[in-house]
């Protein structure tokens, strides 16, 4: 029996010094050196410091003079990254058709001037509950409301949403899409692009 126990224990000692600490001390040392900003939470920061943000991770704005994200199925406290998820309704639930009506309310309510269809994007969760991006069209959306508050030319602010509209990945995966943290510290910072 001993014959058996020595190396099973050797074994197991091996692979939690190889498992448990080794490699993750290696990946760590990888990740800080190649992709530190990554690796530790791709923060935003103020002149002075102060982390506003992530920009992995979206943040709630209900202020009509921003621009708002997506909707976080991470109840009750909006993206929270510790319960990211979906809400996991499927398109036949009515407590989805429910929220996706009060949403489209919220929204009309805002900006009652405003026709255009609402984008679903800006009604409906993303996989993970916490998504920082929205499409162009949901910013387009609400171009109209940001301008009336803010007193703002509607052409500059387009101009602004285009400008801080990132491309597919690589050029081929995923679609055109806007971080909506870094998109209201643009207007906030009045960054708007140069006249051509």
């Amino acid at each position: 029996m001993s014959n058996y126990l020595r190396p099973a224990a050797v074994m197991l000692l091996l692979l939690t010094l190889a498992t448990g600490a080794v490699y993750p001390a290696l990946v760590t040392l990888v990740a800080q050196t190649v992709f530190a900003e990554q690796a530790n939470g791709s923060l935003i920061k103020t002149a002075h410091g102060e982390v506003i943000g992530s920009r992995l991770i979206g943040q709630s704005f209900s202020d009509p003079q921003y621009f708002w994200s997506r909707p976080s199925a991470t109840a009750p406290y909006p993206y929270n990254a510790a319960v990211s998820s979906g809400s996991n309704l499927g398109p036949t639930n009515p407590a989805l058709s429910e929220a996706v009506a009060a949403r489209i309310r919220t929204l009309k309510q805002a900006d009652p001037d405003n026709q255009a269809p609402v984008p679903v994007d800006l009604v409906t969760a993303s996989g993970s509950g916490i998504d920082p991006h929205i499409s162009p069209a949901a910013a387009a959306y609400q171009v109209h409301r940001i301008a009336k508050t803010r007193k703002l030319d509607e052409a500059k602010v387009r101009e602004l949403i285009a400008a801080n509209t990132q491309g597919r990945q690589w050029g081929v995966l995923g679609e055109p899409r806007v971080n909506v943290l870094q998109l209201n510290l643009a207007l906030d910072a009045g960054n708007f692009p140069a006249p051509n």
